[in-house]
């Protein structure tokens, strides 16, 4: 299936007239883009994986290294229906196919990608001075320039538009990247395949983690993961994965990933083992969590999911753990319970919150109101207030998601931000400081969903004089370590659509990790 580019070109265009002042907006609208070179390790010509920039991607579906993109538009004209994409590749030369895949051919490129031409970089300078001929009025648009966080434009390609002496139009780099944000925030029937697709190979390959776990080092889970991506198909992963284990599992993004399972208790007698565990002898798993944050893409579009599953203790959770886990997996519920179109992500992070908060308050790690008090200080609506909670849930609960993992940065969390609800219904600011997403949502949007909660030393520093904590029942669950629940959602016009299809219930996921089922 060839790529719905000129879908994204036009939506992209809408988008940046939008942006535009009054007087630019009847203007013809030209935008310049490089693509991804293939990179290298420092000062060596060994190549490092390739993956296409984002942008790029979006408005051509082209995976070829060091390309450019060439796109026309004008509000009112035929351009405004069927914009026009010139591609262009690098040539074929022998050295190419002696060391590597070399590009394809200009007539392959044309049948397999969805654009107006297709020529050789070399062609472009010529393309560009015919466009400034025919549309002397025209604006052009590029990503921002001298930023590290886009590809170059070659000063050969672009001198004769890019150059402060050019007397034709102007150029700007002010309005291009909000508008592909804007344009990237919702997602088509395509996009949303592509998604799905992404996460059904995740959440199977998460499965098989939990299947051959046995006594296991966090790295060979990663690579059992990974090997099951790479099996069906999925080139790349969409984010370094997270496979953490015991308390390690309280660092957010913990990517080491290189420690054994914790193993003891030592033993009356086992110094008389003469060094028998160095050489492979048996040992026995303590009952802890192992936590893997993990998807891959397909086509560019990511997955992100986590799991949390039991380690050792016969493939079970400790009660500790078991209760912190059934704690996430209802913050995680009563989440998506609410999702809709329209409603402000604030009060998703609000509810997990909340829900924390009387959650603790059940397991006695927060202290509830008795007959000797009034309860107005320990109160649920005292406790938030205080953000004490947030030293558990310190992130947020969810993100956007497509192409990037945490996509489209600027259109998912607005410099001005709405607020929600009633004046002090809020909780407290902490709650809101990490958030990756803050707007209202929107149908064809696809979010996470990911809330936990986390025993970490650093963290807890801060409020371990805090009035609201048992710190004696809190002792015991801080060897939990942490714990996250993470699924993929579509916002629906009337609620949302779960593309995560890996099980996250307790009773199946003890069956799975016992090797019961």
């Amino acid at each position: 299936m060839v790529y719905a580019a000129q879908r994204h070109a036009l939506k992209a265009f809408e988008k940046l007239v939008q942006l535009l002042p009054a007087t630019e907006k009847a203007k013809p609208q030209i935008v310049l883009l490089a693509g991804e070179h293939t990179p290298f390790r420092h000062d060596t010509d060994r190549e490092m994986p390739f993956r296409q920039e984002s942008n790029f991607y979006y408005l051509s579906g082209c995976t070829v290294p060091a390309s450019f993109l060439l796109l026309v538009y004008q509000a009112s004209t035929s351009l405004s229906k069927t914009p026009v994409i010139d591609l262009f590749i690098p040539k074929a030369e022998l050295a190419d196919m002696m060391w590597s895949v070399p590009p394809p051919s200009l007539e392959v490129a044309k049948q397999t990608h969805e654009v107006t031409k297709v020529d050789h970089p070399t062609a472009l300078p010529e393309a560009i001075q015919d466009l400034v001929k025919a549309f002397p009025e025209a604006l052009f648009h590029t990503l921002p320039r001298n930023s590290p966080l886009f590809p170059e434009l070659p000063e050969e390609y672009t001198s004769a538009v890019l150059s402060p002496s050019n007397p034709s139009g102007a150029v700007t780099d002010a309005y291009l990247l909000s508008a592909l944000h804007r344009a990237r925030l919702t997602k088509d029937e395509d996009e949303i395949r592509y998604i799905k697709h992404a996460n059904e190979i995740s959440s199977r390959a998460h499965e098989v983690v939990m299947r051959v776990l046995g006594k296991a080092k966090e790295a060979e889970a990663e690579a059992i993961f990974v090997a099951s991506c790479r099996r069906e198909g999925a080139v790349h992963q969409a984010y370094l994965p997270i496979v953490a284990a015991s308390t390690r599992a309280s660092t957010l993004h913990y990517c080491c990933n290189d420690r054994e399972f914790s193993w003891g208790p030592v033993k009356p007698h086992d110094h008389h083992n003469r060094n028998e565990f160095a050489h492979g002898g048996d040992r026995e798993l303590n009952p802890q969590v192992l936590l893997i944050d993990a998807g891959c893409e397909w086509n560019c579009y990511a997955s992100d999911i986590t799991r949390t599953m039991p380690v050792g203790n016969g493939g079970k959770f400790t009660p500790e753990a078991k209760a912190i886990y059934e704690l996430v997996l209802e913050m995680q519920k009563l989440s998506m319970d609410i999702l809709r179109a329209g409603l402000h992500w604030d009060a998703v992070q609000l509810l997990c919150h909340r829900t924390l908060v009387k959650g603790f308050q059940r397991l006695g790690i927060f202290k509830t109101p008795n007959s000797t008090n009034s309860g107005s200080w320990n109160a649920e609506e005292a406790i938030l207030a205080s953000g004490v909670s947030a030293a558990f849930f310190p992130h947020g609960v969810g993100h956007s998601l497509g192409m990037d993992v945490h996509d489209v940065p600027s259109a998912s969390k607005p410099a001005v931000n709405e607020t929600i609800g009633k004046e002090g219904s809020r909780g407290n600011e902490a709650f809101y400081a990490y958030l990756r997403l803050r707007l209202p949502l929107e149908e064809g949007m696809v979010v996470t969903v990911e809330p936990g909660i986390y025993f970490s030393p650093h963290l807890l520093a801060p409020v371990r004089d805090s009035k609201h904590i048992d710190h004696e029942v809190l002792k015991k669950y801080e060897n939990v370590g942490g714990v996250r629940i993470e699924d993929v959602v579509l916002i629906t016009k009337n609620g949302h659509e779960n593309l995560t299809t890996v099980r996250s219930d307790v009773e199946w996921l003890e069956k799975v990790c016992s090797g019961e089922i």
